[in-house]
């Protein structure tokens, strides 16, 4: 049977500010704040199943979504938020580290405690869900989570507070995780219509970590809460009184009166800390790095030259190993890297990063935005029992010559008379309209992603995994997009004259299967598409053909529809 995949033009929300500040009135100048200064939380654990004379057995667990304060820096007020915790006492940002076991369910009931008004304003042009009686629409998604479509956080399956509203795909309270996937690592965020992006700006994401100790033990990698964290990496601008600054004034304010295409912050936080420091020990360390910027790239590096070794990409493991002294992450993917403080040649190493925003033709970092943390190194030598292994894990390879279709996905960015962006699409469409890719379950596909727009822009697919095949540079662009924005056709306008130009190098630590992949502007980037699971098996265990069906989106959260009428 065949799956129904949306476009999802993914829920920008809106720039703006809460507590009527004028655009930049009281900002908080981040160069106030030492940094360095506040050491690493480490957030709540949750255990995602039971244990029952000694044998795992399906979790049960109510997260809620809470309005509460939260303290970002050391020298700095108090922040409204909105958190995920078990409780607003022990509610987070981000929220609790959800930790599950493959092949053993995981039942989650996401429950709305928000108030009736929403911290941050969004755009009141775009398409949100505005409630009869009020309250905060919200929806979770468990990003690069293998699992039925009612429990995949669709962005027409949001509610309110109590549930006293819910969305037209809504269908129950509880989302059911099969945890049947391949061991690795996730993320959860909210992910509602028009929504996402104040949504995750007020605080709503947290991660999530698929275990598989039958399996991972054997490789000896850094484990235990100790050695083995999330790192959570994101930006934010705060006023003056510690509330999140959002710049209130659209870049085509007669169109969109509040709406920008990216949101970038001042201050770098990991796991709810500006600028933190980790006091670590001369051993090796395991961080999955989760980048949950709303548009900000991060290229990671140390100031002391250390290295970092790649064991897993988003949410798969990679067959071997790779080592890098930097490397690129875009809003949404996930880094696994182990870190050995043993080679580090001096007691404190800085992790930074220089990636241009917006990323790759924007303005440079600096002193403020260029770190991201510290870690303080102890001096004394121990005995390390975890190792770097040769092997890592094995999947099937991509069997290009087995897809039984190849489809072109064009993003299109339009402007308004006076050159800036009003609107975006994938294939010319929106979000709204009938789904186009219906591919058959067991099936692989070949996509040739084609971005006609000046920014690099993660593509997202639900359920599915997928392999880069190829990167290849548009020649003659100008009138291969002259012809696409007539024609909405890639072979009509014959992409394959035009995708010949410069060949661009999937680095060697995403070259597995993965869920996220930076789409190079001016590029037509191949990837192989499997919609079974990473093992023998053929069928997903549940019914992957229900509603609402499957989405594939954008993750700088620039993707949108245009004004209603």
């Amino acid at each position: 049977m065949e799956m129904a995949f949306f476009f999802l033009v993914l829920c920008l929300g809106v720039k703006g500010v809460w507590g009527g500040a004028a655009d930049g009135e009281g900002l908080f100048r981040p160069s106030k704040l030492e940094m360095f200064v506040d050491e690493l939380p480490e957030m709540p654990r949750l255990r995602g199943y039971k244990v029952r004379n000694g044998v795992p057995a399906a979790g049960n667990l109510t997260i809620g979504m809470y309005e509460k304060t939260w303290k970002f820096h050391r020298d700095l007020p108090h922040s409204r938020v909105f958190a995920f915790g078990t409780s607003k006492e022990t509610a987070t940002v981000p929220g609790p580290t959800i930790e599950a076991l493959q092949g053993v369910p995981t039942h989650v009931t996401w429950t709305n405690h928000l108030p009736s008004r929403h911290i941050l304003p969004w755009d009141p042009t775009l398409p949100a869900p505005r409630p009869p009686a009020g309250g905060v629409p919200t929806v979770v998604h468990l990003h690069g989570g293998v699992h039925p479509s009612h429990s995949d956080g669709h962005s027409l399956a949001w509610f309110t507070s109590s549930f006293s509203s819910t969305g037209p795909t809504w269908s129950r309270p509880t989302s059911s995780y099969p945890n049947s996937q391949t061991p690795g690592s996730l993320w959860y965020h909210d992910h509602a219509m028009a929504l996402t992006r104040v949504n995750l700006l007020a605080g709503l994401f947290g991660a999530y970590s698929l275990l598989a100790p039958h399996l991972e033990s054997p490789l000896r990698l850094p484990s235990s809460p100790r050695f083995d964290l999330p790192l959570v990496v994101f930006d934010r601008s705060f006023l003056s009184d510690g509330s999140i600054y959002m710049n209130s004034t659209g870049n085509n304010p007669k169109i969109h009166p509040q709406w920008q295409p990216e949101y970038f912050g001042d201050a770098i936080i990991v796991n709810g800390k500006a600028w933190p420091f980790l006091a670590v020990r001369r051993r090796r360390y395991r961080f999955r790095i989760i980048n949950a910027s709303n548009a900000r790239f991060f290229r990671f590096f140390f100031t002391n030259g250390l290295h970092f070794v790649h064991v897993a990409s988003d949410s798969v493991y990679l067959p071997r190993p790779v080592t890098s002294k930097k490397f690129l992450l875009a809003p949404s993917e996930i880094a696994d890297v182990i870190v050995d403080f043993a080679q580090s040649p001096t007691d404190s190493a800085i992790l930074a990063n220089d990636a241009p925003y917006p990323y790759p033709s924007g303005d440079l970092t600096d002193e403020i935005n260029g770190r991201v943390m510290k870690f303080v190194i102890g001096r004394r030598r121990e005995a390390d029992p975890s190792r770097i292994p040769k092997r890592l894990f094995k999947y099937p390879a991509p069997a290009v010559h087995r897809a039984a279709t190849t489809r072109y996905i064009s993003m299109y960015e339009y402007e308004s008379t006076t050159g800036e962006p009003t609107h975006l699409y994938l294939n010319g469409m929106s979000f709204l309209q009938p789904a186009t890719e219906t591919p058959r379950e067991g099936s692989s596909e070949v996509w040739h992603v084609i971005n006609l727009t000046d920014d690099n822009h993660p593509l997202h697919i639900h359920l599915a995994v997928f392999v880069v095949l190829e990167q290849r540079e548009l020649v003659d662009q100008d009138g291969f997009k002259n012809c696409m924005m007539r024609l909405n056709d890639a072979i009509k306008c014959r992409v394959g004259d035009h995708a010949r130009g410069r060949r661009y190098s999937v680095p060697r630590y995403e070259r597995g299967w993965k869920n996220v992949f930076k789409m190079r502007p001016g590029c037509v980037t191949r990837i192989l598409v499997r919609f079974k699971p990473l093992g023998p098996e053929t069928k997903f265990p549940f019914n992957a053909t229900e509603e609402p069906g499957y989405v594939y989106h954008c993750h700088a959260v620039r993707w949108w529809l245009p004004p209603q009428t």
